[in-house]
């Protein structure tokens, strides 16, 4: 094993997603639909509305009855607003030997440092996975302690083989736990050559895409 020096942070196209729910991830990255804050876009009928959108309630008052107008529980619609959130950004980092070939370590932590710049900026959450032997291991728990994952990555060492497996299935592991949590990003930085099974007797590659076809539908 070596350890690599990260090559120089540089800036890094934003990345966003989409969520259904802000929850209570107050941040500057993506959107997401919320019930208490943010800018009113729309309305959704709702018998027990958080807030009531008055215009939206009138207007089905109306247009269901214009001549005998009266307003009803069937009526009411509910404020939907859309306010920026943070993320969990959850890093799952290849530190295979095969990395080592061409300064490939080196790119992948100077990458990840500029994602972890731009996560303290719109005060994401972050965690950090790496993986090479024979195992992946959780080297950061979900936290806002950005300056800890950033220590842990520049003290990472490199060598062994690649059990990309293992750590798509500890990252589905990891977002599992998080449910009603921020929105999560998953960022994996590898070469893919997976080359341990989960079983010992497994094929990798198969594992890993199997793996991953789960992962599609958590983020």
């Amino acid at each position: 094993e070596q350890i690599f020096a990260a090559a120089p942070a540089g800036d890094i196209a934003r990345i966003r997603v989409q969520a259904p729910s802000s929850g209570d991830a107050a941040g500057r990255r993506s959107d997401g639909a919320s019930r208490q804050r943010g800018h009113y876009v729309r309305a959704e009928a709702n018998p027990q509305p958080a807030q009531l959108a008055v215009d939206a309630t009138l207007r089905h008052a109306i247009l269901r009855d214009p001549d005998n107008f009266s307003v009803t529980r069937a009526d009411l619609h509910d404020k939907v607003r859309v306010a920026k959130q943070g993320n969990l950004i959850l890093l799952v980092v290849d530190a295979s030997g095969s990395m080592a070939a061409r300064q490939r370590m080196e790119q992948v932590k100077g990458t990840v440092l500029s994602l972890l710049e731009d996560a303290y900026r719109r005060r994401d959450q972050v965690a950090l996975i790496a993986f090479r032997g024979q195992q992946a291991e959780l080297l950061l728990p979900p936290c806002n302690r950005v300056e800890q994952a950033e220590l842990a990555l520049r003290e990472l060492p490199t060598g062994g083989r690649t059990p990309l497996a293992h750590a798509l299935a500890l990252a589905a592991d990891t977002l599992s736990r998080q449910l009603g949590g921020p929105a999560p990003l998953l960022v994996i930085l590898s070469d893919g050559r997976a080359n341990v099974a989960l079983d010992g007797d497994g094929d990798p590659w198969r594992q890993a895409l199997d793996l991953a076809g789960q992962l599609a539908g958590q983020v």
